[in-house]
């Protein structure tokens, strides 16, 4: 079977200490005194997205650990649509970094699509990490096109119907759908399943991140530097959600290294994970030296 959410590996699962409740999380011990990766996901995402990273990171001497954010598949989240802002979830976010990194073990933070945006508001609240991994994410806002226009789409319907009503349109949108049909009956039923148990609130509260999100990346580029903390920008070659070119912008502004992987749209990890852990390991070692 090709990599996708449900690829085998060898992580427990596991929770971390949140302030809305235990983050779920994957993670696969590597004895000693070693780095840890902290991986979070993006709108709609889990922990299973990083689900063809763990054992290979493992095996490069890297502690993988990926968490489900609050409100996303096993994770308890908060009422409060605010809660789910890229600001309040990178606070919570660098609390957790802190707590691991409180033995001296250097922390590595990646965060996809969204959890780029929480990332970033992570190292904003005083992550301390050892590097900072921005994958298919964006300066802020998700721009005009086709994932911003189903967030359109999809608000009213979980407003006015909850999560219930939502999954089956989706289900109907998805029927005819060869590239969903395509997809392995075991990972359909996979990503139905993770999407009707992420929560409403969470939903909700992170479509507004992405409609909203200012650009800070001249902040994050302030914040960066004057804690000489090493940032990658990374994306498919095919990524839909933020252009290419205003990803590569960023970069430049951030000073950051900047890689397109190929064979890839807005998923690497699970598109074309062999890549695109070329260019994390090598990236990682270098800030590890």
């Amino acid at each position: 079977m090709t990599a996708s959410q449900i690829t085998a590996h060898g992580a427990d699962h596991v929770e971390l200490p949140g302030r809305h409740g235990p983050l779920a999380a994957l993670r696969r011990p590597v004895p000693g005194q070693t780095p840890i990766a902290l991986l979070v996901p993006g709108y709609t995402g889990s922990k299973e997205d990083f689900a063809p990273l763990i054992d290979p990171i493992a095996d490069a001497g890297i502690e993988p650990i990926a968490i489900d954010l609050p409100g996303q598949y096993d994770s308890p989240g908060p009422i409060d649509l605010e809660a789910y802002l890229p600001a309040s979830l990178g606070g919570m976010v660098a609390e957790v970094v802190g707590k691991l990194a409180a033995d001296g073990r250097p922390v590595l933070l990646l965060g996809h699509s969204y959890g780029g945006l929480v990332s970033r508001g992570a190292v904003l609240a005083g992550a301390p990490v050892r590097g900072l991994t921005l994958l298919s994410s964006g300066p802020g806002e998700l721009p005009v096109g086709p994932r911003r226009k189903m967030l359109d789409l999809a608000e009213p319907v979980l407003r006015e119907h909850g999560i219930e009503t939502l999954a089956e349109f989706r289900r109907a949108m998805y029927e005819n759908d060869p590239a969903w049909l395509q997809l392995p009956a075991e990972l359909r039923e996979f990503l139905t399943y993770r999407f009707r148990r992420t929560s409403r609130e969470c939903l909700l509260g992170m479509a507004v991140g992405l409609r909203t999100e200012p650009d800070l990346v001249d902040s994050l580029a302030r914040r960066l530097e004057t804690s000489a903390t090493p940032c990658l920008v990374a994306c498919g070659a095919a990524d839909d959600a933020w252009p290419i070119s205003a990803q590569r912008d960023m970069a430049e502004r951030l000073d950051a290294d900047f890689a397109v992987i190929p064979g890839a749209r807005h998923s690497p990890a699970v598109e074309n994970p062999e890549a695109l852990l070329g260019v994390l390991l090598s990236t990682w070692r270098m800030w590890l030296a």
